[in-house]
């Protein structure tokens, strides 16, 4: 008898669904595990590669590296609504389709040039959309572009690295001048 029959006789005779059935049958499932419910481990470095484009690396610590992918797909199923989560999915499938008509491969597989003018198209497109405002739910890449900044903002690394930092603050000072060119108070 293998485990999914083992899993049916089991529910048979006790009238109910076994809980946890997913660790019987972990043998039996894809790799493309899905730790968040929604989005899949591909749909999370998907997520990564769309934010490092936005946040890269420089000289100052990059989306990556804050592991913004992970916070979009746990932030994103905690909370929002299932049209902004299904909007946001199928932003995955919409974006590697515009990739593809473009450059002839899905977003993971072009360089780092064409996905900054991709997403600069799309992010010009989104404006378009949005602005309209017929009562949809906004466009896809204005919830990714949100979650990328949103997350990498939150972040260790963007906070103490990116942000300008005091773990331990003095006084108060609620009016500080601003000077052309300086980094925001984390």
């Amino acid at each position: 008898m293998n485990r999914r029959e083992l899993i049916k006789h089991i529910a048979l005779l006790t009238g109910s669904a076994v809980v946890g059935s997913e660790f019987f049958l972990s043998g039996c499932k894809s790799n493309d595990k899905e730790p968040v419910g929604f989005f899949t481990e591909r749909d999370i470095s998907f997520f990564d590669e769309v934010a490092e484009t936005i946040l890269p690396k420089t000289n100052t610590p990059g989306a990556k590296d804050a592991e913004v992918g992970k916070f979009m797909a746990f932030y994103s199923a905690d909370c929002y609504d299932e049209l902004q989560l299904k909007t946001l999915k199928e932003g995955i499938k919409n974006l590697n389709d515009a990739s593809d008509k473009k450059y002839g491969s899905d977003f993971m597989h072009v360089a780092a040039p064409q996905k900054q003018e991709l997403l600069t198209e799309i992010d010009a497109e989104a404006k378009k959309y949005n602005g309209k405002n017929n009562g949809q739910p906004p466009h896809y890449f204005t919830l990714m572009k949100q979650l990328v900044l949103f997350g990498f903002f939150t972040s260790k690394p963007g906070v103490t690295q990116v942000l300008r930092y005091v773990p331990v603050p003095g006084k108060y000072e609620g009016c500080v001048d601003y000077k052309e060119g300086e980094t925001s108070w984390a």
